[in-house]
């Protein structure tokens, strides 16, 4: 029988990543995303359906995320389920289903706020600012931002555009 659990989500961080380290020194960060899916009812309205998710990185995937995403941040992921239970401190079994991060390339053009290293004082790209493309932007992070995990290995490239063709 054949098998299949893979996740492609778009959407925005409705809020700051949540980094915290195991026991054993591992980086772990919650990313909370808004993912909206536009629809048309029966009468022919324009509607929008909003599904959250907690998506789940780990290791040098996890640092980069906490480096340079924020609140508001649209990102595309690419995973799978993973569900997980445990006991409540009121004792009652508690289980949630999120997506563990295979890949986060980080969407969108250079924003205000990001939590990034910032560019040297004298730098002349960060006063003209930096061309689109595969320059770095101010806060140091290229747009387009491809963090995946290969073989065990962790592995950060950059896309083109901050964006992939889908189709």
């Amino acid at each position: 029988m054949a098998n299949l659990n893979k996740v492609l989500l778009i959407g925005n961080l409705t809020r700051d990543p949540e980094l915290r380290y195991t026991p054993s020194g591992t980086a772990v960060v919650n990313l909370r995303m808004a993912i909206n899916r536009p629809f048309r009812d029966k009468s022919g309205e324009n509607k929008q359906e909003t599904c959250f998710m907690t998506v789940v990185a780990w290791d040098k995937q996890a640092e980069v995320c906490n480096q340079y995403l924020h609140k508001g941040s649209p990102l595309f992921v690419e995973g799978r389920l993973q569900s997980r239970t445990w006991d409540g401190q009121d004792g009652k079994k508690r289980s949630v289903v999120e997506v563990r991060a295979e890949r986060v390339q980080f969407l969108g053009g250079p924003q205000q706020g990001r939590r990034g290293p910032a560019a040297p004082a004298g730098d002349e790209e960060s006063k003209r600012g930096a061309p689109a493309g595969d320059e770095e932007n101010k806060s140091g992070a290229r747009e387009g931002a491809d963090v995946s995990m290969t073989s065990g290995v962790d592995e950060v490239s950059w896309g083109q555009d901050g964006a992939e063709d889908m189709s």
